[in-house]
């Protein structure tokens, strides 16, 4: 039996890998409510994906695309958190405060799946986002569900997670990381 690589494994369930232009490229934002009916079809693209991948890689800790890993450069991502806690859609997101307080855990992302990378975080972000309707919608997140929501922002944003671990801290082998006891994997980031 040929064993596939996870990198290769989001590859073939489409997912845009390490290298490709557009996961360095800042995401274009929807104007809305002119734009809805692109934002709700990329919406669904998104959703389809994370259906796919949740198909064949569980995710405990809860996971997210952006729309840049589907080869779509518009600023929309959505995060399924863990449990039965409903899907977040995030159209045109923007941080606008962070916590001083960080936290470094490991994270994964899709679109290199086969290394994890210690990456500090704030503890608590509020976000504004953009509904369907043209309104600007305020939220805030604290612990796992900012990290992940940061995360997807990031890849809106044109920048991976490993732009955000410490200087001298490299990314680990995905084998080595299940080795280490921490089951901190999502987007997954």
């Amino acid at each position: 039996m040929i064993e596939v690589r996870p990198s290769q494994q989001m590859r073939d369930l489409g997912v845009v890998q390490h290298g490709a232009g557009i996961l360095a490229e800042r995401a274009r934002a929807f104007d809305l409510p002119a734009e809805r009916d692109e934002a709700e079809h990329v919406v669904d693209e998104l959703f389809a994906a994370m259906e796919r991948i949740g198909q064949v890689h569980p995710f405990a800790k809860g996971m997210g695309i952006a729309a840049p890993q589907i080869g779509i450069a518009r600023a929309a991502a959505v995060v399924q958190p863990p449990g039965d806690a409903p899907a977040i859609i995030l159209l045109n997101p923007r941080v606008t405060t962070r916590a001083e307080e960080m936290d470094e855990q490991y994270e994964g992302c899709l679109s290199f799946f086969d290394v994890r990378g210690l990456v500090p975080r704030p503890l608590k972000i509020t976000v504004e986002t953009t509904a369907l309707t043209g309104e600007t919608v305020t939220t805030v997140y604290e612990r796992g569900l900012a990290r992940l929501i940061h995360h997807e922002i990031d890849h809106l944003d044109g920048l991976l997670y490993t732009t955000r671990m410490r200087t001298g801290v490299e990314p680990i082998p995905v084998e080595k990381y299940r080795q280490t006891g921490h089951a901190w994997v999502y987007d997954g980031a």
